[in-house]
């Protein structure tokens, strides 16, 4: 056989080896299906009526808040509970702490799909998404810009992380070479990929510092970078611990049976993290509204959903953590988990919508074909996770080290 015979062979091998990882598994009538599915289609009609008719055809968007749901609820709040995968890629990779190596996987996907599916998501919310390409060229906001820079590292962290992945994807297609020079990559991209997550994750917040004015002052501080970056820490652990529960009952005919017990172990590790994070955030919170003394700001409806944020979403769920490790209660834990990432969904819901032009007599509110499209957003990654999950070498724990 020459050589273009053997092209042919191999290529109609790897075609049919695509088609037919490609056919559904599993059973089609499950809850999450009914559900979603009905959503995606609704979503799928409503962009059609927002590209076709324009931005304003579906979103309550307007000059005095171009920002909305899809940017606050996506991108602001989604980018941070994608925290986890260069928070494990650092403990595992440059600190050698290899108990937390059979998550690494998962973890990266969920974050590589996550920046993906919600900085994707952008084009959606741009009036004229043809012109995407602006920020990185510098157009119309210079090379100094925040929106340039957040733009270059959301799209060089993705690639990073398609790489640390991109040897499961290997070991899929039975490409050892590839996979071992992939693999080769991995500690490299590990530290470029933490570098841009430590500047992504506090460029977000950096966007609000030129919103003084609009911002309720509870919310508002010249150290918001920081405090992105700090509680995409603990974020990222939190959405660990709730995304590793919901994979144990979901894909637990992938694991192996002793994977239970090794995930409480994690789960413990992870909450110790989380709660001394929580702890750092919370602190910081406080010395900040002390310094301002703030205290008179306490006295309307803002203050009391501050002192609801803050105390009932930080604090609370930070001695939960403290207790679950200290008494090995994984279901308290759990439950603080849940608690967090609530908490962070309305710290950055709080600045980037709720608190946002606090002042104002007409207030925005998402359309519900907003709502919906941030669901279709979201409902789709969750289809995409669960086909690659159940398809490629991600929660096999025996999987070769990379």
């Amino acid at each position: 056989m020459n050589k273009e015979a053997v092209v042919y062979a191999s290529f109609g091998n790897f075609f049919r080896f695509l088609i037919q990882e490609m056919k559904p598994r599993g059973p089609w009538f499950t809850p999450f299906n009914v559900i979603s599915i009905p959503i995606i289609l609704i979503g799928v009609i409503i962009l059609y009526f927002r590209f076709v008719y324009g931005l304003g055809s579906v979103v309550n968007l307007s000059q005095e808040v171009p920002w909305g749901l899809w940017k606050g609820l996506n991108v602001v709040t989604g980018v941070a509970l994608a925290g986890g995968a260069y928070v494990i890629t650092f403990v595992v990779y440059v600190m050698k702490v290899d108990k937390y190596h059979s998550i690494v996987r998962i973890t990266v996907l969920n974050g590589f799909m996550a920046y993906t599916f919600y900085a994707g998501a952008l084009l959606l919310d741009l009036g004229r998404p043809w012109f995407g390409y602006n920020p990185y060229i510098g157009n119309s906001f210079g090379f100094s810009s925040i929106l340039f820079l957040i733009c270059w590292h959301f799209l060089l962290y993705m690639l990073a992380a398609f790489i640390e992945f991109s040897p499961a994807v290997a070991e899929w297609m039975h490409w050892e070479k590839a996979r071992k020079f992939l693999a080769s990559l991995t500690l490299a991209t590990v530290i470029l990929g933490i570098t841009l997550s430590l500047l992504h994750q506090s460029g977000l917040g950096a966007l609000y510092l030129m919103a003084k004015t609009k911002i309720h002052p509870l919310w508002w501080s010249e150290f918001i970078p920081i405090q992105f970056f700090v509680s995409s820490v603990y974020a990222g652990l939190a959405m660990i611990i709730v995304e590793g529960t919901i994979s144990h009952r979901v894909f637990k005919n992938f694991m192996e049976p002793n994977s239970h017990r090794s995930f409480e172990d994690i789960v413990l590790g992870l909450a110790k993290g989380a709660a001394i994070t929580m702890f750092v955030y919370y602190f910081f919170k406080a010395l900040l509204f002390i310094h301002e003394k703030q205290w008179e700001l306490l006295n309307d409806g803002f203050g009391l959903w501050f002192l609801l944020e803050v105390i009932g979403f930080v604090l609370i769920p930070a001695l939960m953590f403290a207790f679950g490790f200290k008494h090995k209660s994984v279901k308290v834990i759990k439950i603080a988990a849940v608690m967090a990432l609530i908490g962070i969904l309305l710290n950055r819901l709080n600045i980037s919508i709720i608190c946002f032009n606090w002042y104002a007599d007409v207030r925005y509110f998402p359309s519900w074909q907003e709502f919906i499209v941030s669901m279709t957003v979201v409902f789709v990654q969750i289809w995409v996770f669960r086909w690659v999950v159940t398809r490629m070498p991600v929660l096999s724990s025996n999987h070769q080290h990379t």
